[in-house]
């Protein structure tokens, strides 16, 4: 039993302003299949992707907050000129250089239209397969329980763990990487970036989300209601939700 990353999930003021600028960004399309804006590939809506995590934007009251997102999004490139190509036509439609402290180094901090963080990395070539969307990557205090935890919890490979980082991805070798990097600081706001994720095919949701629990998740009620989804956080308070298989 594991449960598969299909998607990153972003709140949203204006769920379709945001979603159209993010589909601008990754050369994909934003979908409207119903209250909220899916954002994945060109050429017609496919859920889950096979390959991809898709980035669903959900409409939510309000703001971001002024702290910095503890999830954000690096983006791939393929050369210099390609990075240099990228951050022009990004601030082009509206997103805004930010300073995280990050000083002098070789990627771009930018905020999109929302103010949610991400990085357009220099060539790598540890990301040259990945598409757009080089990693998804989370702050976090101890990158080795991280592992144990998203690596018990998903279906994805562990590539690298260490103090400082630890580096999962699908194990079929596609897609973007899901990386924890040790951070100064710790949780102390509801985030507005998280993963979502589903059971493989013929595996229980009930016993999956009980499985997560004996991992060290948490319940976590962000005024879900009666959903189908179940909304829950791992060992350091990093918000996910587990869906039901559709």
């Amino acid at each position: 039993m594991a449960l598969r990353p299909v998607m990153v999930n972003i709140k949203a003021l204006d769920h379709a302003a945001v979603g159209r600028f993010w589909a601008q960004a990754l050369g994909w399309s934003a979908y409207s299949p119903g209250a909220t804006t899916y954002v994945g590939p060109a050429g017609g809506l496919v859920w889950p992707d096979p390959v991809v995590l898709g980035i669903d934007f959900v409409p939510v009251p309000e703001p971001k907050a002024a702290t910095k997102n503890r999830v954000h999004l690096d983006l791939a490139t393929a050369s210099a000129a390609h990075q240099a190509e990228l951050v022009g036509r990004l601030k082009a439609l509206g997103a805004t250089p930010v300073d995280v402290g990050q000083g002098d180094v070789p990627w771009t901090v930018l905020a999109d239209p929302e103010g949610n963080e991400f990085c357009v990395l220099e060539p790598r070539e540890v990301y040259r397969d990945t598409g757009p969307i080089a990693a998804v990557v989370v702050d976090c205090v101890d990158p080795r329980a991280m592992a144990r935890f998203w690596g018990g919890a998903t279906d994805w490979t562990l590539h690298e763990v260490s103090d400082d980082q630890a580096v999962l991805r699908n194990a079929e070798g596609v897609g973007p990487y899901l990386e924890f990097l040790r951070t100064p600081g710790v949780k102390t706001v509801p985030d507005r970036v998280h993963l979502d994720l589903l059971p493989c095919p013929g595996d229980d949701k009930a016993a999956e989300v009980a499985r997560l629990r004996a991992l060290g998740a948490t319940d976590l009620d962000v005024g879900q209601g009666d959903a189908p989804w179940t909304c829950l956080a791992d060992p350091e308070g990093h918000e996910f939700c587990v869906l039901a298989p559709s």
